[in-house]
């Protein structure tokens, strides 16, 4: 089966207007399809392409990338001599798999790019690592794009279902209530969805078995590969790596998700573990949100980094990372959610989701937070801040029909007139009343 992912558009769309000008790096996380993608692209759009997987590339190879930099037309002998490839002048692409395993042939693309023959595709994980750009210059004749895991309309895609996201828009631009029967239907889909994830090995384990045992099987072997990353490139990070991704679960589960250091030390500060946070949202295993200091459409400018969620990027793995000791759990918690039966200590899939999707639509992910023990009418917690239009529009996400929204009221109290539409995403269909929309949790793609 033949997952179609979005990216593909944009790796044609450089194909044709770039020419070989620069090369593109794709960076994402581990087992996100990168390599898939990319093999796919080359054997459709060009007459012929290499791949070196440089987890795997014989040593006659890379002694080539370092000795005959400056003798390129041996260089491309030697390749099509040793993949057994013919290479033809501006209809060929040379793909360098996991290229942070190689970083002088990611030095070496300045010289081949400019040289104009081929083309060319670095895909890699953990590429901002200093570990894997330590005494190279990085070229600026590089054009990166991310990859993310499936989002749900690629995953509807891979169900067959090509039409609904296009009336899901259409319902949402219009801010009509789709019915009970599309909404049931959408929501059963939804769900799926959430259990499964968006990595393709899960995604197409789940279409060919319809099986969530068998597909949380590919999905704890992802986890044991990134921790084994983890262990392997964090270097001197890695034990406080380590605790913070196991503790991700633990902190979700919260009321307030605000990830707490003492539960990791009880003398910890963010300092102590800011370069751990860093190398996880560099190797694109969690979603990073920081809490927004002053909620004004410049969210950047205001924000403080000590005061941060931690989702991960795959709701998918979440579950699957939150149950990994408790098979029996995890099975009830799956019944119990196909079934809209979702208990409060559960919200916090709905609102990883959530996360996930934001990320996917190129958020960048931001809250607002307030505690006040003297006055708990001044307490509140937004779960996300969109700016849109010269306007914050808050988002808070439920994992059921409950439409209580306490806190968004109180930020329209608080901040009036720089407040423009308040979102509530839950499980029941579209409604809207004043400026409150209340959202299906599926829409949350559109925000």
């Amino acid at each position: 089966m033949e997952l179609k992912r979005k990216i593909y558009d944009r790796l044609l769309k450089w194909k044709k207007e770039i020419q070989g000008k620069t090369a593109l790096l794709i960076v994402g996380a581990r087992r996100v399809g990168k390599s898939y993608i990319v093999r796919k692209f080359a054997e459709k759009e060009y007459r012929s392409f290499i791949l070196i997987d440089f987890s795997s590339t014989p040593k006659n190879i890379l002694e080539s990338f370092e000795n005959d930099r400056e003798n390129l037309p041996l260089f491309f002998q030697k390749l099509t001599l040793a993949y057994q490839t013919d290479l033809h002048e501006r209809n060929s692409l040379i793909i360098f798999d996991e290229v942070q395993l190689f970083p002088i042939a990611r030095q070496f693309i300045k010289q081949l790019v400019e040289d104009g023959r081929y083309d060319y595709i670095e895909t890699g994980s953990l590429l901002s690592i200093r570990y894997h750009v330590e005494n190279i210059l990085l070229p600026s004749e590089e054009e990166e794009i991310e990859m993310l895991p499936l989002d749900f309309e690629e995953f509807l895609w891979a169900k067959g279902n090509t039409f609904s996201i296009d009336l899901l828009r259409n319902f949402f631009e219009k801010k009509q209530a789709l019915g009970p029967a599309a909404h049931r239907t959408m929501m059963n889909e939804f769900r799926c969805y959430m259990l499964v994830g968006g990595m393709p090995q899960a995604v197409l384990e789940y279409l060919e078995t319809n099986n969530f045992e068998r597909t949380d099987r590919i999905k704890r072997s992802i986890l044991t590969l990134y921790r084994n990353d983890i262990a392997k490139f964090a270097k001197t990070h890695k034990g406080k790596v380590l605790s913070i991704f196991d503790e991700i679960p633990t902190q979700l589960a919260k009321r307030e998700k605000k990830f707490k250091f003492s539960s990791l030390d009880k003398d910890a500060r963010y300092r102590d573990y800011e370069d751990a946070f860093v190398w996880l949202a560099e190797a694109k295993m969690v979603n990073p949100c920081f809490g927004a200091t002053e909620p004004t459409v410049g969210l950047r400018m205001n924000y403080e980094r000590t005061t941060i969620k931690c989702y991960m990027a795959d709701t998918g793995l979440l579950i699957t990372h939150a149950f990994d000791e408790n098979q029996a759990t995890k099975n009830d918690f799956y019944k119990a959610v196909l079934f809209g039966k979702v208990g409060t200590n559960e919200g916090m899939f709905a609102e990883n989701i959530v996360a996930q999707m934001l990320a996917a639509r190129g958020k960048k992910l931001y809250f607002y937070s307030r505690t006040d023990n003297a006055d708990h009418s001044n307490t509140m917690e937004i779960d996300f801040l969109i700016s849109s239009g010269g306007k914050i529009n808050p988002v808070e996400v439920k994992s059921s029909a409950y439409i209580t929204h306490r806190s968004l009221d109180k930020f329209k109290a608080k901040f009036g007139k720089r407040v423009g539409t308040r979102y509530l995403l839950y499980t029941k269909d579209l409604k809207v009343e004043e400026d409150m929309v209340y959202l299906p949790l599926y829409m949350a793609m559109f925000l």
